[in-house]
């Protein structure tokens, strides 16, 4: 009977592999020392994914190389052999982007191993730089799995249960799916001690999601900037940047801002998308009675409209909502943005840039014949005095101020220099906004108001136009919406979000206040027999009618003002 020992083929092909290995690498040990160039072992030296990116992968697989390492603006690229007539393309693509490369001689399976890479890193394609190609199919079924911050948190905590790099684009997707999916307006990711805290902006609100590891987070950060435009090396100064998410016919613009901070950089998403916005003027919450004021007013040939409030009160929004109104074959719009938030069909939509600010970029469109004129925002004395003339000489300028009143809007432009003299010719209408959350239609529950809250609603009321005090229910007797939660709203109790307003139409009795440069108060009480309600009043006619709550009104709006 044999007492051979059994023939274990995995181990004894596991010992030729390691012989091959060892004579590739031997080789390239030696070709470096010909060649003068520091060898490499890549299975041994940890590529950094940020520094093989800097490098498409096809012409690396072309030109026989991979970057493998970044230290400040210098880049370690492994070559098979200098010989390659490629080698040079694809380090000219380095010095472009402001990195020293600096060459080692690697062996070919080195090469291999750090090619895998880029399928690691790349599961979401990018086709053009700063446009993401996201498989229809794929975000059909995350924006399907993912319907509520709970569905989010959870299809994230699985992906890094799996401790698997080539995750790494499937979070970011899965974080943006997510974000599409809830209807946020921005992702937040906040590098803090231990670890970086993820949370979204849903109808205004910041919610935590999860948090990563700092390790997950520095791959994400890595393919954030990346597909972003921005430099990887550049750690300690702020950058500004932008991508496209493109699915099917359908892009959604994103904007990304980088901070340096404490641990890492910071980082804030802004999510475009024009399927979440609605550009309906019937749909932006405005008073019935108002409504058919701001119809009349922006239909008027020449004038200037202002719009103001806070960053994030929906102000361009509202603006995008009246040129669409307005928009005809026979009229031209010309707009300047910093930047364009949203495209409009059948506009001319220009943005900001260096030697294009606002000023310039208004005397540029007023030579283009424009009927109508949309500036971003008036930020300044030069851009404040061409848009009062451009009103002057025939045309509608539509823009934003940021002061927090209707009121303040006149002399907030006096202090930018406007000439009181023209100022009431020039202006038509100023308006306020805010957003108020509105109350889940699911869960809302009725309750009867606390004495504080109906002395409150009353006295804000006492100040309303008598016709709407007389559309009002009783306040003492009525009943009105407290927040519940649930899945259907992510447990906040509000889904949505609408517009509070207030107007002040520059009439004749306005037009003569403007010219003794009034105070705000000033020009209330000149404004006060125009019937029109003030922010805090709407927000009352809201709460009353069960759209959203008394805590959110005062939120947004300073209810003391209206005291």
């Amino acid at each position: 009977m044999s007492h051979l020992p059994k023939f274990n083929e995995e181990a004894e092909e596991k010992k030729l592999d390691e012989i091959r290995h060892k004579e590739e690498e031997d080789l390239a040990e030696i070709l470096s020392k010909k060649y003068g160039l520091p060898y490499t072992d890549l299975s041994v030296v940890p590529v950094n994914t940020m520094a093989l990116l800097l490098v498409p992968e096809d012409i690396a697989r072309e030109a026989k190389l991979a970057a493998f390492g970044l230290k400040g603006n210098t880049v370690s690229v492994g070559i098979l052999t200098p010989n390659n007539e490629h080698v040079e393309k694809a380090l000219e693509i380095l010095k472009k982007k402001k990195f020293v490369p600096l060459l080692h001689l690697v062996s070919e399976e080195s090469l291999e191993n750090a090619w895998k890479r880029y399928g690691e890193v790349s599961h979401a394609e990018v086709t053009e730089q700063g446009v993401i190609e996201v498989n229809e199919k794929d975000l059909a079924i995350l924006t399907e799995k993912i319907k509520t911050v709970e569905d989010l948190h959870e299809a994230l905590e699985d992906a890094m249960e799996k401790k698997d790099i080539r995750n790494i684009s499937k979070i970011l997707e899965i974080v943006i799916a997510g974000a599409l999916s809830t209807n946020a307006s921005d992702i937040h990711l906040e590098p803090e001690k231990e670890s970086v805290r993820f949370r979204l902006r849903l109808d205004g609100v910041l919610q935590n999601i999860t948090n990563f590891d700092n390790h997950i987070y520095q791959l994400i950060l890595s393919r954030i900037k990346i597909v972003s435009g921005l430099k990887l090396n550049i750690k300690k100064e702020a950058q500004d940047g932008r991508f496209s998410i493109r699915v099917g016919k359908n892009q959604v613009e994103i904007r990304t801002s980088l901070i340096p901070g404490s641990y890492a950089e910071s980082v804030v998403l802004r999510i475009l998308n024009p399927q979440s916005v609605s550009l309906d003027m019937a749909s932006l919450g405005v008073d019935e009675k108002l409504l058919r004021v701001l119809e009349r007013e922006i239909e008027k040939p020449h004038g200037m409209l202002l719009n103001t409030g806070p960053t994030g009160s929906g102000k361009t929004t509202t603006l995008y909502s009246f040129l669409k109104k307005i928009n005809k074959p026979g009229i031209k719009i010309i707009t300047i943005e910093d930047p364009v938030e949203y495209r409009l069909p059948g506009i001319s939509q220009t943005q900001v840039r260096e030697g294009y600010n606002f000023g310039d970029g208004l005397r540029s469109i007023l030579r283009q014949d424009p009927d109508i004129i949309m500036v971003g925002e008036i930020r300044d004395g030069e851009t404040a005095k061409i848009a009062v003339q451009a009103s002057l000489t025939g045309h509608f300028v539509f823009s934003t101020l940021h002061t927090n009143t209707a009121a303040g809007a006149i002399p907030r432009l006096i202090d930018l220099g406007a000439d009181v003299k023209i100022l009431g010719d020039a202006l038509t209408v100023t308006m306020a906004q805010r957003l108020v959350r509105k109350l889940c239609t699911k869960c809302k529950e009725k309750y009867k108001p606390t004495a504080d809250e109906i002395s409150l609603m009353k006295t804000i009321a006492s100040g309303m136009p008598d016709d709407y005090k007389s559309a009002m229910p009783e306040i003492e007797t009525t009943e009105i919406y407290k927040t519940v939660g649930c899945k259907e709203c992510n447990n906040t109790g509000y889904k949505g979000r609408e517009g509070v307003y207030e107007v002040i139409l520059v009439d004749e009795i306005v037009a003569k206040a403007i010219l003794l440069s009034p105070s705000e108060r000033d020009i209330w009480k000149a404004s006060h027999e125009q019937g029109l309600l003030r922010m805090g009043e709407h927000g009352i006619l809201k709460v009353l009618a069960g759209i959203t709550t008394l805590d959110e009104v005062g939120r947004v709006v300073d209810l003391k003002e209206n005291l």
